[in-house]
């Protein structure tokens, strides 16, 4: 069984190495593990259809999150479909920066990898921005230099913003210079940072030509009631976002130090997850997975493993033990 097309499957973990008793950790996918605590005290009115009213409140309120005019924001159900939408939207040739999401190689047919933006003069670049699996950030003066280029030439730059919203650095987000005249389309996540996959909502940041053609294709209901209570309330809640940030820092250091007692040096400035590199990954997964800890290897690099945040120093230190008990 490949463990390396995506996180989150834990019952196929426990079919596969056995249920001890164990609660398992998940450290598959890099979701914040300390969510958005309102929606319990959220009213959801399941018996009707979403509103139209309060899905534009909610784009509204996610716009001024971002930054930008709220005549450029979509919500979507999850940005994996809204990625994918976009690969019926706009005309190819594509090209995907690597190593990366398997959804932006699978976008375009026949999309290739490319390892620099240098490279990037014509069609379609696909970018994380920060990347996954490695964490690594780009500045938002070289994806701007990117788009530029790209648009000489007609080209368009998408930028996968998915797990920006964890940074309590400057700022990389580059959606504020999406226009009508920019060849630029941003995609922002919900539940990465809200910790409510669940959820499943997302964001298209585009020119309001795009913005209308994914429209159509979503139909009258992109997404559910749900979604639209909580994303609304969440992201109006100022003061539990500044506090997770910090404590989503603390977090990843505590990491660090961790992975750095055992000799792992970790890769990656996303506070949400790292990135180690052992001499056998599938041999540090099955080794995690025995203590029912499940963890993210790839299938381009055989030393490559990535780590989520335990979300408790009780976590933490079974990590610890688990990586120990080799």
């Amino acid at each position: 069984m490949s463990w390396t097309h995506h996180g989150g499957r834990l019952a196929d973990a426990r079919a596969a190495f056995g249920d001890t008793g164990a609660e398992w950790l998940d450290l598959s996918t890099g979701i914040n593990p300390h969510p958005w605590p309102g929606v319990s005290g959220l009213a959801i009115d399941w018996a009707r259809l979403p509103d139209e009213g309060e899905l534009r409140t909610l784009e509204t309120t996610a716009a001024a999150y971002f930054g930008v005019d709220r005549d450029y924001v979509a919500a979507l159900p999850g940005t994996e479909i809204g990625l994918r939408l976009l690969g019926t939207v706009l005309p190819g040739p594509a090209r995907h920066l690597a190593p990366t999401y398997r959804t932006h190689a699978e976008m375009f047919a026949g999309s290739v990898a490319i390892d620099t933006l240098s490279v990037a003069s014509e069609g379609m670049v696909i970018v994380a921005n920060p990347n996954n699996p490695d964490g690594r950030f780009r500045s938002a003066h070289n994806l701007l230099a990117a788009h530029d280029r790209l648009s000489a030439r007609d080209g368009w730059l998408v930028v996968d913003e998915a797990f920006a919203d964890a940074g309590t650095d400057a700022p990389t987000s580059i959606a504020a210079h999406v226009a009508d005249d920019a060849r630029l389309i941003v995609f922002r996540s919900f539940g990465k940072f809200f910790g409510l996959a669940g959820v499943r909502l997302g964001f298209m940041i585009a020119p309001r030509g795009v913005i209308a053609r994914v429209r159509a294709l979503l139909g009258a209901w992109p997404v559910s009631a749900a979604a639209i209570a909580i994303g609304t309330a969440a992201y109006r809640d100022a003061d539990w976002i500044m506090t997770m940030r910090a404590q989503l820092a603390r977090d990843a250091a505590d990491l660090d130090a961790m992975l750095l007692r055992r000799g792992l040096v970790p890769v990656g400035a996303c506070p949400l997850f790292r990135l180690i590199d052992v001499p056998d990954a599938g041999a540090t997964f099955a080794q995690l997975a025995r203590h029912a800890i499940l963890t993210r290897p790839f299938d381009y690099d055989p030393r490559w493993l990535r780590l989520g945040l335990p979300g408790s120093a009780a976590a933490l230190e079974r990590l610890e033990r688990a990586l120990a008990d080799g």
